[in-house]
């Protein structure tokens, strides 16, 4: 009796859809409290287990980092996450807490951060070069909310009773993945981290705290299923298609249906296209889409065009040695895809025009945009744009394919482009002439050409032979590099070590006029002898001090001995000048005999100083030494060489250019270069060519570069590159991928439809 009495009391709280609560009565307060509470405690236990990670993420890449200045850059961002975490919870958390506390007091209004119609909020986003940020969002909210569409469609539901009826769907539920993502990226305001240390986080969020959700979900139903909320609910909905939610993890019948695109680039730029269409936010009637006119072509139809215009390309025959002046014909096949395809499309469907749907329009003009991009990019060697650009067909098949190339950079056909552009970047006739690396492109290009369908794994494929490539080619380049290096390190160490010498013995002879006879064996021998002693011993030696030593007294040794004292003096320092001597002419490597026949003059000398009887034929050796003029003289290759006077009488040759202040710009970006970097040369009556900046020295500040292959190519003091720069002489390639690259200079057009694409050139 009591069973059945509880059980009636149970069944008189059970919910329907029919049934709505009073949103004032206490029940609803009740229930809503409980999923505040199961809210609050889930996400700050996984928020919490997500900030652990950062700490550990950004120390990973600071210890990884390539300088110094990449890695203060994660410490910083490390101590500003340490410094900012707690407010940035009580942030986040307190957003969602009060968002669902408030879903029962009127008709249920979006929460913060809920996207507003197309072309406003992702408009000012894109327009604030925001746009890595953007794509982290909308690539995580469009993947999570996929996956997650059974168990959140009865949350949406059961909140929609308790609340009065008052509809909630994903846009306006507190806890759905979207505004989730949009509170904590409000939350992340309170950090003055970069955007490089957010995107970190932002993928944290998404592993520790989206890819979780299905959890919380299911307690928020298990509980109000045990309060009674519509108990029978199936976890299932219908899309605008017809789909079911509870199906949206099966594999798309037709990829690239306007019911499966994901929430990539192409969302986020869709308010962009519109405008430049002219349209009032986003629409599916699709180019021409008027009523009555033919169905819009599905994914398959769309491809099958594409395959038709890719085998005419393979029927012409195999690809040519690609040359600067094909760039204009392969602009123009580029620039009339479009039309090329939807004539197509008419053409199979037996039809004059055809039409396709809004968001396939923006995939073929954004594809369109980047390898219009490609053939303007200046960091491109025009042989190499010719190339890539017969990549376009394959690639917009790709993009129809996997929207998501645009949003991921670890996608493999967006790493394939990008790895192919690093490739051709370094790419000059002079440093190919076995024409290795453009046949390795080409011929990526003619398999991209010849087998690709729609099996995206071809990319994988590519992408890995070409990795092989390039590591072979690195490592090939890196031991001539090392040589280049290390001998250009010799010469300058031996350079130095000259100057040096020279600079000491100049110094020590002052204003003195030394016999010829002193001098030259100074200028000569004891320069070269000086020289040696530094490279061996270096200038700390006492070897080195010792040397120095033996340059004051043989300078000493010449002054006039006129009196008893002064000729005791000379006679006591004669045995340790010879001994000295022999060591240092033996050291340099003087035969015996000349060691002998020098010493043999130089005791005459020094006879005639004491004022001893000379023979005349002796004498007359060390007299003739005046005739010999080069034995007197410092070498070239040797002498003290002052820096460079850049005040404004320098530079006046008209051989010489001009110096460049060092207040420039050109002087600027010079200082700022650091290995690695690749610069275009383009000298009079040379050939263009391409050197990567693979050493600068740190003893005369010279900056060596190399080709691709490791050879040198020039080397240049700071103030003669920054007057190649100046004169555009010289340019300074973009480090950064091409995706990015064009991705930047799309957002640009789109946003400015009267500016051109940035060739991304430095």
């Amino acid at each position: 009796m009591g069973n059945r009495m509880n059980q009636a009391s149970d069944s008189s709280r059970v919910v329907s859809l029919a049934q709505r609560l009073d949103p004032a009565s206490e029940r609803v307060g009740e229930l809503l409290n409980a999923v505040r509470n199961i809210a609050s405690r889930r996400l700050q236990q996984t928020i919490g287990n997500m900030f652990e990670q950062v700490d550990d993420a950004l120390f990973d890449l600071a210890e990884k980092a390539e300088n110094n200045a990449a890695q203060m850059h994660y410490f910083d961002g490390m101590r500003d996450v340490r410094k900012r975490r707690p407010v940035v919870e009580r942030s986040f958390l307190a957003t969602i807490s009060r968002d669902l506390g408030e879903m029962a007091r009127a008709p249920a209004q979006p929460p913060f951060g809920t996207q507003a119609p197309t072309g406003t909020i992702e408009l000012t986003l894109v327009a604030e070069s925001e746009l890595e940020e953007s794509l982290a969002i909308t690539s995580m909210i469009g993947k999570n909310e996929s996956r997650l569409g059974r168990d959140l469609f009865a949350v949406n539901q059961r909140l929609s009773v308790i609340c009065g009826g008052h509809k909630i769907e994903d846009a306006n539920n507190p806890v759905a993945p979207a505004n989730l993502t949009r509170a904590f990226r409000q939350a992340l305001h309170e950090l003055s981290a970069d955007m490089r240390v957010k995107l970190i986080i932002y993928k944290l969020f998404d592993r520790y705290v989206l890819c979780v959700l299905e959890e919380l979900y299911r307690e928020i139903n298990t509980e109000l299923v045990r309060a009674g909320v519509l108990p029978q609910l199936r976890h299932e909905a219908l899309r605008s298609d017809g789909t079911k939610a509870g199906a949206a993890s099966q594999p798309a019948a037709a990829p690239g249906a306007d019911g499966d695109i994901p929430s990539d680039l192409l969302q986020t730029l869709h308010a962009l296209f519109s405008a430049r269409r002219g349209a009032a936010g986003s629409n599916d009637a699709g180019t021409g889409g008027m009523p009555g006119s033919s169905p819009m072509p599905s994914a398959n139809e769309l491809l099958g065009a594409l395959s038709v215009l890719q085998s005419q390309i393979v029927s012409a025959g195999p690809l040519l040695y690609a040359r600067a002046g094909d760039t204009a014909n392969i602009s123009n096949e580029v620039m009339h895809l479009k039309e090329q395809l939807l004539s197509q499309i008419g053409a199979l469907r037996g039809e004059r025009s055809s039409h396709v749907s809004t968001i396939d329009e923006d995939t073929i003009d954004l594809v369109g945009m980047l390898f219009e991009f490609i053939l303007e990019d200046r960091n491109l060697p025009a042989q190499m744009q010719v190339l890539l650009a017969r990549l376009q067909i394959p690639y917009l098949k790709a993009a129809i394919i996997d929207r998501k190339m645009f949003a991921h950079r670890q996608h493999p056909a967006r790493r394939l482009l990008d790895g192919l552009a690093e490739q051709a970047k370094s790419w000059s006739e002079e440093s190919d002439r076995d024409h290795r690396l453009h046949d390795k492109v080409k011929t990526i290009v003619e398999q991209l050409l010849h087998d690709f369908d729609d099996d995206m794994e071809i990319f994988d494929r590519l992408l890995a032979d070409l990795q092989q490539f390039q590591e072979i080619s690195r490592r090939r380049s890196e031991l001539a590099e090392q040589r280049v290096a290390e001998s250009s390190r010799g010469r300058e160490k031996l350079e130095q070590a000259r100057r040096r010498a020279a600079r000491e013995i100049i110094d020590r002879i002052g204003g003195q006029k030394l016999p010829p006879l002193l001098h030259g064996v100074l200028a000569r021998a004891w320069a070269n002898h000086l020289v040696l002693t530094l490279l061996r011993q270096g200038e700390e030696s006492a070897e080195f001090r010792s040397a120095l030593r033996f340059v004051d007294d043989f300078i000493a040794s010449t002054r006039p001995a006129t009196d008893p004292e002064s000729r005791q003096l000379l006679r006591k320092m004669l045995p340790g000048i010879e001994r000295s001597l022999r060591l240092g002419l033996a050291n340099v490597a003087f035969q015996e005999q000349d060691i002998e026949r020098l010493l043999a003059q130089l005791q005459t000398y020094y006879r005639q100083q004491l004022g001893e009887k000379v023979d005349d034929a002796a004498l007359a050796q060390i007299t003739a030494v005046t005739s010999d003029a080069a034995i007197l003289a410092i070498p070239d290759s040797i002498e003290p060489v002052v820096a460079r006077d850049t005040g404004p009488d320098a530079g006046t040759d008209m051989d010489e250019p001009a110096p460049v202040p060092m207040d420039t710009p050109e002087w600027r970006r010079v200082q700022a270069l650091q290995p690695g970097t690749w610069l275009e040369f383009c000298l009079a009556d040379e050939p263009m060519t391409r050197a990567k900046l693979s050493w600068i020295s740190p003893m005369s500040g010279r900056y060596l570069f190399v080709n691709r292959r490791g050879l040198k190519v020039a080397d240049y003091e700071p103030q003669e590159l920054a007057v190649l720069l100046a004169r555009g002489q010289a340019t300074i390639l973009a480090s950064n991928a091409l995706f990015d690259r064009a991705m930047n200079a799309i957002v640009d057009r789109l946003s400015q439809s009267d500016t051109a694409p940035d060739t991304g050139a430095a």
